[in-house]
């Protein structure tokens, strides 16, 4: 942790280039160069068995994407190799976020992130993101800044105005730890100085709603075998959450909570997320979309065939996973990948 942070501090010294053309030949097969060795190396930043490892990598991956963001109008380099980190752009592109995690002892995790900002001269520009929703008893309940970020991998970014502000809505996951995975929706906003500013006055639920009330950003924590999804859908402009049920009437327990097989949505309207308590989805495509199997009867009652039966399916899952940790595995010896110049496409 403590490389990483003077890495940091390292990114934030460097200095604004000048004017300078755009990518030149010459750093744009630095970029694919750079850009292939960061594949390699977030790979085994996943699934190195050894801690010392992958942490060695995620050093490594961090000071690869450092150099590459000092080159001058990086930003328009795609990092299509980079596929364990997502590089998200809103509307407007001007900036794009990317965001990563690494796998700590004990099936904990740590998220890592940056912003680079699309500057017209093409001079250096970025900020990094600190996780600490590890040391945060309420993650929900404020405004942070880069400095005490609540980390997530985002998968979706939507773009909003609000007051001629633009807000930004980041959907993102968290695997959290060995019994629960995190799903989040947090919004993005920048202040006066172009600093990052996360979560806000911009979601709006029922008096009745379980959501707490002044929360800034919106959680749902599950049970890890237990595939939750928030979703965005383009076709009616809705976030779609699914419904969660105890599978042993233990609600405030996390690690019991599945997919009831409702759903819930927010739909953005009057300048925030209004929510919607009940979502009936209309069957699309070819109808062979898949459907979740249905833990809640119409009266609201739990069908207990279907609970155990999902819940033989988590266990089932859960064991799966526990045999495949325990199964002795010989480490593969990995070199970062020789330097090459795939054709690519700049954004």
């Amino acid at each position: 942790m403590r490389i990483f942070f003077l890495l940091i501090l390292m990114w934030l010294a460097v200095p604004n280039e000048g004017a300078a053309q755009r990518i030149t030949s010459s750093n744009f097969k630095m970029l694919q160069r750079i850009d292939d060795s960061l594949q390699t190396y977030g790979d085994r930043m996943l699934d190195d068995t050894f801690a010392t490892e992958r942490l060695r990598a995620d050093s490594m991956f961090t000071r690869l994407l450092v150099r590459a963001m000092r080159v001058p109008y990086s930003f328009y380099f795609s990092f299509d190799s980079m596929q364990m980190a997502p590089v998200l752009y809103p509307e407007d592109s001007s900036f794009r976020i990317i965001t990563w995690h690494i796998p700590m002892n004990d099936d904990n995790y740590r998220q890592r992130g940056v912003i680079q900002y699309n500057t017209p001269d093409g001079s250096i520009k970025f900020t990094p993101l600190f996780d600490v929703s590890d040391y945060s008893e309420q993650p929900q309940d404020s405004i942070r800044n880069n400095q005490n970020w609540i980390g997530a991998v985002y998968y979706k970014l939507l773009q909003h105005e609000v007051n001629q502000q633009k807000v930004y809505t980041l959907l993102g996951y968290d695997e959290n730890n060995d019994r629960t995975t995190r799903k989040w929706i947090d919004i993005l906003r920048f202040d006066e100085d172009g600093q990052p500013q996360f979560g806000g006055d911009f979601f709006f639920f029922n008096n009745d709603s379980i959501f707490p009330r002044g929360s800034k950003r919106y959680v749902l924590e599950y049970k890890k075998e237990g595939r939750a999804r928030i979703n965005y859908d383009e076709v009616d402009s809705l976030i779609v959450i699914d419904n969660l049920v105890s599978e042993s009437n233990e609600p405030e327990k996390k690690y019991t909570l599945v997919p009831g097989g409702d759903y819930e949505a927010l739909k953005w309207d009057k300048g925030g997320w209004q929510y919607i308590d009940k979502l009936f989805m209309n069957n699309r495509g070819d109808g062979n979309e898949p459907k979740p199997m249905l833990i809640l009867k119409d009266d609201g009652s739990f069908d207990d065939e279907a609970l155990d039966k999902q819940t033989e399916k988590n266990l089932k899952s859960a064991e799966e996973k526990e045999k495949a940790k325990a199964a002795p595995t010989t480490p593969k010896k990995t070199t970062p990948a020789k330097p090459t110049a795939p054709a690519k496409r700049s954004r």
